[in-house]
């Protein structure tokens, strides 16, 4: 299978940098063809603006969305951005790894995906009507790939737990699990997280590089988490609320799983 290694992280002799190393050997012995992203060392640039649209109308006034739709089309994106997306269409499966930093992924990795999902190609696309309301959340021109992320924090489990003062980490994850992979189709795996980076010594890391290869031997096969699809009857169109059926009187991101009950809750 084809797979590709996105990595966002400054240092090759970090956790992650070796981390990066070990899943790559891995997946090769194993046969798969990687490719990989390491945007640090190929010193991507992260701020999406109309220097990404040579062709543009300079007297214009510069419009990101549409822009970027009229330069898909046109096939005059910048070559790094069409790099990239080539890479995702090849790809049966993306690895995105990166620290978390500030809540969320650095800004570098943010940049990737802003300047590569453009219009046309991850967002913007299929019909839209009362009944179909665009080809996203679970369907999209990367219906069908699978994705996985690799995030590494200082914090401790409890930090990140139901109750921890950081939040939970799957609340934490949604935005990018749901938002920028689950939108354009990739079925999303349940990530895998390191905490207290700081403290992994030799025999931690064992550990660690033994739960991950095991992961990634399961990377097609392993249950993605069940995010539902916006067009498949769970949601009113265009209101793009859940139908009030659907996990009656419940909030919150895991209303957007079916693992949440769907049932309405008893009373007494």
């Amino acid at each position: 299978m084809n797979i590709l290694l996105v990595l966002a992280h400054p240092e090759t002799a970090s956790l992650n940098g070796s981390l990066h190393r070990f899943m790559r050997e891995r997946l090769q012995a194993a046969g798969h063809s990687v490719q990989v992203s390491d945007l640090y060392a190929m010193r991507w640039k992260p701020a999406l603006d109309a220097d990404d649209f040579p062709a543009r109308d300079n007297a214009a006034r510069f419009d990101p969305s549409l822009d970027s739709l009229r330069a898909f089309e046109a096939g005059t994106q910048t070559p790094d951005v069409a790099a990239e997306q080539q890479k995702l269409l090849w790809a049966d499966a993306v690895v995105l790894q990166f620290p978390l930093w500030w809540y969320s992924m650095p800004a570098i990795l943010k940049g990737w995906v802003e300047r590569i999902y453009a219009y046309g190609f991850a967002y913007g696309v299929g019909e839209h009507s009362d009944t179909h309301w665009g080809d996203r959340f679970g369907e999209g021109t990367l219906a069908g790939k699978r994705a996985m992320l690799v995030v590494t924090t200082g914090g401790w489990v409890s930090h990140y737990a139901p109750r921890g003062i950081n939040g939970p980490m799957d609340d934490l994850l949604f935005p990018i699990q749901h938002g920028v992979l689950y939108y354009p189709g990739f079925d999303v795996l349940p990530p895998f997280v390191v905490h207290r980076t700081h403290k992994v010594d030799e025999a931690a890391y064992a550990r660690i590089t033994e739960e991950l290869g095991a992961r990634l031997d399961a990377l097609f096969t392993t249950e993605p988490i069940a995010f539902r699809p916006q067009n498949a009857g769970d949601y009113d169109i265009p209101a793009l609320t859940l139908r009030p059926d659907i996990a009656p009187g419940q909030t919150g991101f895991a209303v957007h799983t079916s693992h949440t009950s769907d049932m309405a809750p008893r009373a007494g």
